[in-house]
């Protein structure tokens, strides 16, 4: 029996579900939004790196399979925000090349049926509504923009401004990282943010950070026509003997099976819960999952290629917010590549329970000897490498029962290994990488599969209901009243951070349908 009916029912409150909801609170139309997750706890734990990195406190403990059979347990979490609630914030407009066909030395990242023009107007409002701190003018690669960041650029701490200066003066283009904060460096006493040192890949336990929760679903939530259902965690969907609409939203709230109906039904998931709830709602109309007659749905996974380099050096690092410079002049290649290689952020700055965590087998220590990762994190400046992750048809979600299994296999992996190569050259020239223990060296750590944190591409959009899940307005070729509005419709993924241009298309999409429901 259908519990109750609305105009529009929105599953997942991240990035794109998140966003989406706020577009959508004051048009008055009756909104279910579903949640399998709480409101993050605010907890002193929320700054406690070891419950946080250690422990894994705020993912999941669900089990996913590779492509093996062997079990990963994926970084990611469910919560009211979604992932943006541990997100750094780095908040990145794409290069207005990346929406074209690009030749890559391991493939072809293509063409996108829109440009970037049509997502210009929408990247300037997701500035101002995660309120992205900036300064335009500074990066080469940078696209056009019809209005400066909302907020100012947020300033380096005395070593990062020193790497800056080395940098600049070695011929390179440093920049001030975008970053989605409440920092009011002007008068601190009315700034949110605080400037800790537990940002990046924490939650933020005042707030301050401009996520999903605190900057879209609570203000939608004071629109009496939203309704928000947390720990709801949808089953599947059904639709009609026709297969054309979806009729219902089976949803496990309390042990408890509802059926919710809706005029349209938006799937907000992220790109690889998302393309699992499709396959799981198969039935005999959609009997290779919904909205997948092109067999589309779950391929292409792409996540990027990420990884950390540590640079150690004599010099020490006192920096507390240190994650506020960026480079992007490998983004294109280099002199002796002329193919993309990727983008280069500093790391919120890490310390000596994360290098326990993760480099004991490097080192060769063990973790009782804290004295030697307190000097590494002290003298070390830590940075993120981001490559770009090309679809392949052959890398996708699928289900093992009903668990969800990654088939995946590295690409373009030369570009991530040049990047790399080409980076620790560069601290080294600008004396990042020094000796302190008996060997200069940088720690390297690429992100495993169950890196999950940049998702995209497992339902891409596009004009041909054959080669593609979703049309251009991210409503799904197959079912009309069904739309996917998260990562799953890119169909490349850039080397920067996909979470904006997820934030821009909910904003984009949300007035498609306003026009709708009008």
């Amino acid at each position: 029996m259908i519990t109750s009916h609305y105009d529009l029912i929105i599953i997942g409150t991240g990035a794109g579900g998140g966003t989406l909801a706020y577009r959508l609170a004051p048009t008055g139309k009756k909104i279910l939004i579903l949640e399998r997750g709480s409101f993050l706890p605010r907890e002193k734990a929320n700054w406690d790196t070891v419950e946080v990195v250690q422990k894994d406190r705020y993912h999941t403990d669900e089990v996913w399979y590779d492509q093996k059979a062997q079990a990963i347990h994926p970084g990611t979490g469910y919560f009211v925000g979604g992932n943006t609630k541990v997100y750094g914030g780095a908040l990145f407009r794409w290069r207005e090349q990346d929406f074209d066909s690009v030749i890559h030395k391991g493939g072809i990242s293509p063409e996108w049926p829109l440009k970037y023009r049509d997502f210009e107007p929408y990247y300037t409002e997701a500035e101002k509504l995660y309120e992205v701190h900036g300064q335009r003018g500074l990066d080469p690669t940078e696209p056009s923009a019809t209005e400066e960041y909302p907020y100012p650029a947020i300033n380096h701490e005395p070593r990062i401004q020193e790497v800056h200066d080395s940098l600049e003066a070695e011929g390179y283009h440093p920049f001030y990282l975008p970053l989605a904060i409440k920092l009011n460096e002007v008068n601190r006493r009315l700034s949110a943010c605080i400037r800790c040192n537990t940002c990046d890949g924490f939650p933020c336990l005042v707030d301050a950070k401009a996520d999903a929760d605190v900057n879209c679903i609570r203000p939608a939530e004071h629109y009496n026509n939203v309704t928000l259902i947390t720990n709801a965690k949808v089953q599947r969907l059904h639709t009609s003997s026709s297969g054309r609409e979806v009729t219902a939203v089976e949803t496990e709230i309390n042990g408890e099976i509802h059926l919710f109906s809706s005029d349209i039904v938006v799937v907000s998931c992220g790109a690889i819960n998302s393309a699992a709830l499709l396959l799981r709602s198969a039935n005999d109309r959609h009997p290779n999952g919904l909205a997948n007659s092109s067999d589309q749905v779950g391929r292409n996974l792409m996540k990027h290629q990420n990884g950390a380099i540590i640079g150690v050096s004599l010099k020490s690092n006192l920096t507390a917010f240190q994650k506020t410079l960026a480079i992007n002049d490998f983004y294109w290649g280099d002199q002796d590549f002329d193919y993309p290689m990727g983008h280069i952020q500093l790391l919120g700055k890490v310390n000596a329970d994360m290098i326990a965590q993760e480099s004991p087998s490097v080192l060769g220590v063990s973790f009782r000897e804290r004295h030697t990762f307190e000097a590494i994190a002290t003298r070390s400046v830590d940075w993120w490498l981001t490559a770009e992750d090309l679809p392949d048809p052959n890398n996708r979600v699928t289900l093992r029962n009903d668990s969800i299994q990654l088939n995946y296999t590295e690409n373009n992996t030369e570009a991530y290994n040049r990047l790399l190569n080409r980076w620790t050259q560069v601290l080294k020239m600008i004396g990042c990488g020094e000796r302190i223990i008996p060997a200069s060296f940088y720690f390297r750590k690429k992100l495993p599969l169950q890196g999950v944190a940049h998702q995209c591409g497992t339902c891409r959009f596009g004009e041909d209901p054959k080669t593609s899940v979703l049309d251009i307005n991210c409503r799904t070729h197959d079912i009309d009243n069904l739309y996917v509005v998260d990562g799953s419709f890119f169909r490349s993924s850039a080397a920067v951070n996909p979470t904006l241009t997820i934030i821009a298309n909910a904003l984009r999409v949300g007035d498609r349908l306003i026009e709708r429901m009008l």
